[in-house]
């Protein structure tokens, strides 16, 4: 089903999760297929850029003793590790000066799936009288899923960006799965074409 947006407004943001080193090609936690994803981000970027609308990324940020990790019994091999260059953005990716780092999961414990889940997100976007997110990155099952839910039951529109997320799967089909459940709750998917220039 197609959803046109007709014109992005001033109550709209963009929030792009975890684009970062590690859930790349050659990461530690590199997503399948991810690569593809980037330049279409930095569609959305531009696009939401040059109508002077607020910009935000989130970041795993994680110290060596993270909660997620398998050393600690979480599911995950070492990521993101607070500094480092895995925790980065890859070279070809770039943002305005102006765009918001978000950085998650700088704790030992818990684990934080949510852009809003320990972080001042919520608070910024309630500054701006955001309304609507729209929302893509890193991964579809996860981090992505997560955020989106939180966003939803803080009352604020959502639109996925089903162009530019990708899933782990560490399950077949968890992606598919996740999405699902979003647009189930009220997420309301589009594509880069969906927006007006």
């Amino acid at each position: 089903m197609k959803h046109s947006v007709e014109t992005l407004d001033p109550h709209d943001a963009l929030i792009l999760i975890d684009i970062q080193n590690d859930f790349l090609p050659g990461g530690p936690l590199g997503v399948a297929g991810s690569e593809a994803i980037v330049p279409i981000l930095s569609e959305y970027v531009r696009r939401f850029h040059e109508r002077g609308l607020p910009i935000f990324l989130t970041r795993d940020w994680h110290p060596p003793n993270h909660c997620s990790f398998q050393q600690q019994g979480g599911p995950w091999p070492p990521h993101c590790l607070a500094g480092s260059h895995g925790a980065l953005p890859p070279d070809h990716f770039s943002v305005p000066a102006s765009a918001v780092i978000i950085y998650k999961g700088i704790d030992p414990d818990p684990d934080a799936y949510s852009g809003f889940q320990g972080t001042a997100l919520h608070r910024h976007l309630h500054a701006l009288d955001v309304r609507r997110l729209f929302i893509g990155g890193l991964a579809t099952d996860y981090c992505v899923l997560n955020t989106v839910k939180d966003a939803l039951s803080l009352g604020y529109a959502v639109y996925l960006l089903t162009d530019a997320i990708k899933a782990v799967n560490a399950k077949p089909d968890d992606g598919a799965r996740a999405e699902e459940e979003m647009i189930r709750l009220g997420a309301v998917p589009i594509r880069l074409e969906d927006l007006t220039r």
